[in-house]
């Protein structure tokens, strides 16, 4: 079972831009690449380090979450969180919606909960969850 994703935007999927010739018009979004930041920056010196915050801090605003390397963390553990990333994703609505894994509530995420129109609606699937939820008995001990 999906999401109900047509029930939560219908008003927002509804409201087509009428075009010149008075007839509905599609906005097609240009897919782009994330942004790139190279935390191995952080360890080069001051100023590259204020540089790489920087670029942390402008992306984060422009858009909300971007792609990172030389993070430190092992390509085993990477490896380990997708093959559970992809469990947990591959499971039914109704069960990702509930309360999963005794994490805190809210920690499920999906659609665009801010957006107030179609130019503005993207799809996102997401657990946020607190490191505190995370059983670090459970081989992720490096994580913190």
């Amino acid at each position: 079972m999906d999401p109900p994703f047509l029930e939560t935007y219908k008003t927002l999927l509804d409201k087509a831009t009428e075009g010149a010739n008075g007839h509905k018009e599609v906005v097609v979004i240009e897919e782009c690449e994330l942004p790139l930041i190279d935390l191995g920056r952080l360890n080069l010196g001051k100023l590259e380090k204020e540089k790489c915050k920087s670029d942390i801090a402008r992306e984060s605003q422009e858009w909300g979450f971007f792609q990172v390397v030389n993070h430190g963390i092992s390509r085993e553990i990477l490896e380990k969180m997708m093959s559970e990333q992809v469990k947990v994703y591959r499971q039914p609505f109704n069960n990702k919606s509930k309360e999963l894994f005794n994490f805190s509530s809210g920690t499920y995420r999906w659609g665009t909960p801010t957006a107030t129109s179609r130019e503005q609606l993207a799809w996102s699937e997401a657990f946020h969850i607190p490191m505190n939820d995370i059983p670090f008995s459970n081989g992720f001990s490096s994580l913190r």
